[in-house]
C-alpha cells in the first residue's frame, strides 16, 4: 500500500492509503482533497476512519459518503455519517489490511486512533498509527471535553510503542511545535536540528509528517515527562510534583498561551 498526506485548509493533513485501485482515508474535513487524488489516481473509495467529531476531521464526510462506503468513528461522539461506531479493541478490515482501533481519550472524551500494526506491506513492516489531534511531531493536542489526565495517558501509551512506529498526526503544527520544545529544553541537540531540517521541509512547501516514535522520544517534550530538564521547566511553569502527570499538565497548559 501507499501511503500520502493530502493538504487540507491551513494545516491539516488528510490520510491516504491506497493499493492502486481501492483508498481509505482518514479524517477528512474537506471533500476536495479527497475527490482531487481519487481522480487524479484512478482509485475507488473503500472506507473512511474517522478519529474524533471536530469539523475539521468531519466536514468532508457527506460529499464522499456515497453507496456503501463503511465510515468507522468513535461510539462516543455524534458524528452524523458514521455507519460504524467503535471504541477500541475493535480490528476493521479494508484493503486487504487489518487496523486495530485504540481508545486515546483527552483531546476529545471519544477520540480513537487507528494502526496497521503490520505496516504498509512486506517491504515496509513498521506498524503505522494514525493519530488524529492526540500527539502532533513535537507536541500534543489541547484538552476539549476531555481530561488533562486521560490525554496524559494516551500519549503516554503511544511512547511504549516501537521506536519503527510511524505516526500520522492530522496537522502541520510542527515548527511551532518545536519552537515550544525548544523553550522546554533550551539545551537539546535533537530539538535544534529537527527544527532546522523542518524548516527547509517547509520552505519547498513540503510536509514535516509523518514522524516516528523514536524521534518523537528526542523531541517531544510531552514524551519526555520524565527527564531533568523537562521536569525543572514544568516546575518553573506550575507543575506541582515532579510525578509525570503533574509536569505534563503543566506543560500543556504552558503550550496554550506559548
Amino acid at each position: 500500500m501507499k501511503l500520502s498526506a493530502l493538504p487540507a485548509f491551513a494545516d491539516n493533513y488528510i490520510w491516504m492509503l491506497h493499493d492502486g485501485r481501492k483508498a481509505v482515508v482518514v479524517d477528512p474535513g474537506e471533500a476536495a482533497p479527497v475527490q482531487d487524488a481519487l481522480q487524479r489516481l484512478g482509485l475507488t473509495l473503500a472506507a473512511i476512519l474517522v478519529t474524533h467529531r471536530h469539523a475539521d476531521h468531519v466536514g468532508g464526510l457527506a460529499a464522499l459518503q456515497t453507496g456503501e462506503i463503511p465510515v468507522y468513528g468513535p461510539r462516543h461522539e455524534a458524528i452524523p455519517g458514521v455507519t460504524h461506531a467503535v471504541a477500541g479493541g475493535e480490528d476493521i478490515e479494508a484493503l486487504g489490511a487489518r487496523f486495530q482501533v485504540i481508545n486515546a481519550p483527552g483531546h476529545t472524551a471519544g477520540h480513537v486512533l487507528y494502526m496497521l500494526p503490520d505496516g504498509l506491506d512486506e517491504l515496509t513492516p513498521s506498524p503505522v498509527a494514525f493519530v488524529g489531534d492526540t500527539l502532533f511531531s513535537a507536541g500534543c493536542g489541547r484538552v476539549f471535553d476531555g481530561t488533562m489526565t486521560q490525554l496524559q495517558h494516551s500519549v503516554a501509551q503511544m511512547a511504549r510503542w516501537p521506536d519503527s512506529t510511524v505516526l500520522c498526526p492530522a496537522h502541520e503544527y510542527t515548527l511551532g511545535n518545536l519552537r515550544f520544545a525548544q523553550a522546554v529544553e533550551p539545551d537539546n541537540e535533537d530539538i535544534r536540528g529537527h527544527l532546522a531540517h523542518c524548516q527547509g521541509l517547509r520552505a519547498q512547501d513540503l510536509p514535516t509528517l509523518p514522524t516516528t516514535v523514536h524521534l518523537e522520544r528526542k523531541i517531544n517534550p510531552f514524551l519526555r515527562c520524565t527527564e531533568a530538564a523537562v521536569i525543572q521547566a514544568a516546575r518553573h511553569h506550575g507543575a506541582l510534583d515532579d510525578s509525570p502527570e503533574a509536569v505534563f499538565a503543566a506543560l500543556r497548559l504552558w503550550k496554550n498561551t506559548f
